[in-house]
């Protein structure tokens, strides 16, 4: 159990902070890690701990280049203060990804989520699908880390282990479909090039500010009842998803690997209610009934490879409490963990 920060500064210093085993593995890596879309709730914390890592293997050769379009100033200007190189791109553009730097790593972190009703569906499909297979077309010597979701999976019964790497896929809604859409895009590049590559589909990270306890405590404070109609999720500790996605480079082959990343536990809506009320001091109250199948995925083969994560989700649900009392900066930037229909 790590003591909760006491700042946002000490939060993005325990988010990319490596282990012995990511700075061993750096040393493998080749002369440059392009991250593309680097600006949003992960890549900043990913950035810094890729460059965290390349200093600790003593790589002051290999360069760590975070590509967004910055619409957060201050984000770009604490990553370039950490020794991240910043490029500001609309990678919309052709002639703009063209003049991108060639890199031997790439992470791929792209796309839309929410209100897929609302926007353009040719705009959406080629934000979240097109735009990536342009990339790895683009990056096609390059060793890739594609982010995915467990979307991608069907609602699976909450009495089981939860969807595998080998459960086929059954997208429900806009968001998900583009995500399958996504994947079969890539795999044809990465078919025709050879190009190496590895999905990640990741359930809820959680680094303090956002996440599913995130929300459920906002809920709490606000008085309003949480929905429990899906009744189970998986969540994991930012920092090791991170770390997941750097060490995944070893796994990145052609035709691409796929690896589910979340915690181990099958959570209970209710039960981290219940703990996160406790901790905040008041009273939970609940909407709806739990369903008989959740999105649940099984991340056994990821715990195998890398370890387990570090907090068990009982302690990232205390630790978000702490975060909140002691007045901590949170995120308008909800899950959406109780939605069943796909419409996020």
């Amino acid at each position: 159990m790590i003591r909760c920060p006491r700042t946002e500064a000490e939060l993005e210093e325990a988010l990319s902070r490596p282990s012995p085993a990511l700075v061993a593995f750096a040393r493998s890596l080749g002369n440059r890690m392009v991250l593309l879309g680097a600006g949003g709730k992960m890549g900043p914390s990913l950035a810094r701990m890729a460059r965290r890592a390349a200093d600790a293997a003593g790589r002051d050769d290999y360069e760590v280049v975070a590509v967004s379009r910055f619409s957060d100033e201050t984000v770009r200007t604490e990553l370039e203060q950490a020794g991240v190189r910043t490029v500001r791109c609309d990678l919309l553009d052709p002639e703009a990804r063209n003049h991108l730097p060639e890199a031997s790593e790439v992470v791929l972190m792209l796309g839309y989520k929410f209100a897929a009703g609302e926007r353009d569906p040719a705009e959406f499909w080629g934000r979240n699908a097109y735009l990536h297979a342009s990339l790895v077309e683009r990056y096609r010597q390059s060793r890739i880390v594609c982010f995915s979701t467990g979307n991608v999976y069907p609602m699976v019964p909450v009495s089981g282990p939860g969807a595998n790497e080998k459960t086929p896929c059954q997208p429900l809604g806009m968001y998900a479909e583009a995500a399958c859409g996504r994947e079969l895009l890539v795999r044809f590049v990465s078919k025709v090039h050879g190009t190496p590559v590895v999905f990640l589909r990741l359930n809820y990270a959680v680094d303090l500010r956002y996440g599913v306890p995130v929300d459920i405590a906002r809920m709490l404070l606000a008085g309003k009842p949480v929905p429990l109609q899906m009744g189970y999720v998986n969540f994991v500790w930012q920092r090791y998803a991170n770390e997941v996605a750097l060490r995944a480079f070893s796994l990145a082959a052609s035709p691409p690997e796929i690896l589910n990343v979340t915690g181990p536990e099958k959570l209970a809506v209710r039960a981290v209610a219940e703990q996160l009320a406790q901790r905040l001091g008041v009273e939970p109250r609940f909407s709806g009934t739990p369903a008989e199948t959740a999105y649940l995925s099984d991340a056994s083969r990821c715990h195998e490879l890398f370890g387990p994560p570090e907090l068990t989700a009982s302690e990232l649900v205390d630790l978000v409490a702490d975060w909140i009392l002691q007045g901590g900066n949170v995120w308008d930037k909800p899950t959406k963990f109780w939605v069943r229909d796909g419409n996020f």
